[in-house]
């Protein structure tokens, strides 16, 4: 996007926030690719999907610094509960301090461990799965995420453009790009679900899962 128009949109959109913008501006300092925080911009745009789909359980796979999981939590109704999986235990010190440290924290249940495996094993059906862990397990969050998502419900994909790069031949060890066109591709297909990408920094893939008897749904294949 350009720079100024860029700088417009956050010029006429709801403020950050000073408690994400102190989280922010920590996640650069001192963690490794502080860059994979949502932001400004991602995080007002997750709150109003919240705010417009308002869901009662919502599910993310890759919690970072904590970030979008605050920007989601904030548009939850009082009796929302927000799920999220962070598998790298490095990272627990960190967010686990901002999470509990925010006005939403309550609504927050910050977990470590595999979401594709850990998940499953909660027992709850979601309305909103936000899927932002590690892309080159992308395909199968995705398939996790269908199982424990109600008919009608929505999963959001980050990443997805993953800076441009699934408009160029990946190189042999590129296995992230790899996986990102891979999941593009078989998202395509599928026919469970409908879907479209916004060009929202690096791509954030918009999903609703299709209720059975709404279109033509091979009823075997959704759970």
């Amino acid at each position: 996007m350009d720079s100024k128009i860029d700088k417009y949109i956050l010029e006429h959109i709801d403020a950050e926030g000073e408690y994400l913008h102190r989280l922010w501006r920590e996640t650069n300092i001192k963690l490794l690719n502080g860059r994979m925080a949502s932001g400004h911009l991602q995080g007002r745009i997750l709150k109003m999907i919240v705010r417009m789909i308002k869901p009662k359980n919502i599910l993310e796979v890759g919690t970072f610094s904590g970030y979008s999981a605050i920007s989601m939590a904030e548009g939850l109704l009082e009796d929302g509960m927000l799920y999220t999986f962070e598998i790298n235990d490095e990272l627990e010190d960190f967010t686990r301090g901002w999470i509990e440290g925010s006005k939403v924290g309550n609504k927050i249940r910050f977990l470590i461990g595999d979401a594709i495996k850990e998940a499953p094993r909660l027992g709850i059906k979601f309305d909103l799965v936000f899927l932002d862990g590690n892309k080159r397990t992308y395909t199968q969050a995705y398939e996790m995420s269908l199982k424990v998502l109600n008919p009608g419900g929505f999963i959001l994909v980050d990443n997805t453009l993953w800076d441009g790069h699934v408009l160029e031949a990946p190189k042999k060890d590129d296995r992230q790009t790899k996986e990102i066109e891979k999941f593009n591709d078989f998202l395509f297909h599928d026919e469970r679900v409908e879907k479209v990408i916004l060009p929202l920094r690096d791509g954030l893939t918009l999903i609703r899962k299709i209720p059975l008897g709404e279109g033509l749904v091979n009823e075997d294949i959704i759970d």
